[in-house]
Order: C-alpha cells, then structure tokens, then sequence
C-alpha cells in the first residue's frame, strides 16, 4: 500500500450499485493489528464550479438526507461511468437548467479519504447560458443563486456553504481566477 498500511484480509460488507462497503483486517503503520472500514464509490464524481459573463457563481440548494437539512453547493453527481466531461455537463444542466461555452478541468479530489475511495474530478463552466432541462425536484434541489466573489465568501464565513466537496472545487476555481486575473 505504500503508506505504511497493510491490508490482511478483506471482505465485503455491504454493497448496492453505487457503492460498496469493505472491512479489512490491517497491520497499521505501527505494526498493531486492526479493523479498517472503507467506502468504495463505484463511480466518480463529478463537481462543476459554475460561473457567469458577470462572474457570478452559481450555487444549488441541496436537501440532503444524510445530515436532515439542506446545504449551499455547487452542482455535482455521479458520473455514472460516464466521461467525466459529459458528466459534469449533464449535472450543470440537471441542477441548474445552463449550460457553458467553455470548460476547464481543474483536477482530481477526494472525498472523505480517511474513510472512502471516492474520487472525483472538478470543472470550471464559464460562458453559462439557459437551456432548461433542470431537473430539480427529482435531484432534491430546492433553490439556485447567483452570487458575487464577495457574496460566495460570506457565506463561507458565515458557515452558510458546509460541504467539503463544494468548498474544496470552490478553493482550486478561485486559485485558477486569480491566477488567470493575475495574468
């Protein structure tokens, strides 16, 4: 493994068509023997930082089940074994209802690594026009907003944006707009 882990045994705990949860016997990195559960995502995902001509980005309004409330994020989903490029479209335009004239991939992250294998890939989507096609209710998505530079960091301030994955796409889009800004 490379890390300094060992991986005994393992086996299968559960699993459903998008993930699969495994407990492996382990030799931890010092020596002492233990249990290590992990997530494995089937697919990877996709997280799309949407933009607009007037720097705008765009974020959804998510009801999430897991933490029983909703949560600020920016457009994602499984790619489904799909290209991760026309993943990252089609989530756009399932949240969202636009669609970009131009996209840039910004790199791989993971998600919850201490406890899964769950990749993913992040995309800046500039150029946005409205196509329709947003399939919110069926995605849980309850509200879309546009916000300005200085909005998006208020609301990170203020604990208003919580997802870890939208905050991490967050962080590497506005690395490459400074950048690009800087230039």
């Amino acid at each position: 493994m490379g890390s300094g882990w060992r991986r005994l045994s393992s086996r299968t705990a559960y699993e459903n068509p998008w993930i699969r949860v495994r407990e492996d016997a382990v030799l931890r990195p010092d020596g002492a023997p233990g249990i290590y559960g992990v997530v494995e995502v089937r697919s990877p995902a996709v997280f799309v930082v949407p933009v607009t001509d007037a720097g705008e980005f765009v974020l959804v309004e998510v009801d999430r089940y897991a933490i029983g409330r909703s949560s600020w994020e920016v457009p994602a989903g499984g790619s489904d074994g799909q290209d991760l490029a026309l993943a990252a479209a089609r989530e756009l335009r399932e949240e969202t209802g636009y669609a970009a004239r131009e996209w840039r991939d910004l790199g791989e992250v993971f998600s919850l690594n201490g406890v899964s294998d769950a990749p993913g890939r992040v995309f800046l989507a500039v150029g946005l026009e409205p196509v329709g096609g947003a399939e919110t209710e069926a995605e849980g998505i309850t509200g879309l907003r546009l916000v300005s530079r200085d909005a998006l960091s208020a609301m990170i301030a203020a604990d208003e944006i919580t997802d870890n994955e939208s905050l991490g796409a967050l962080l590497k889009a506005l690395v490459v707009l400074d950048r690009e800004a800087a230039d």
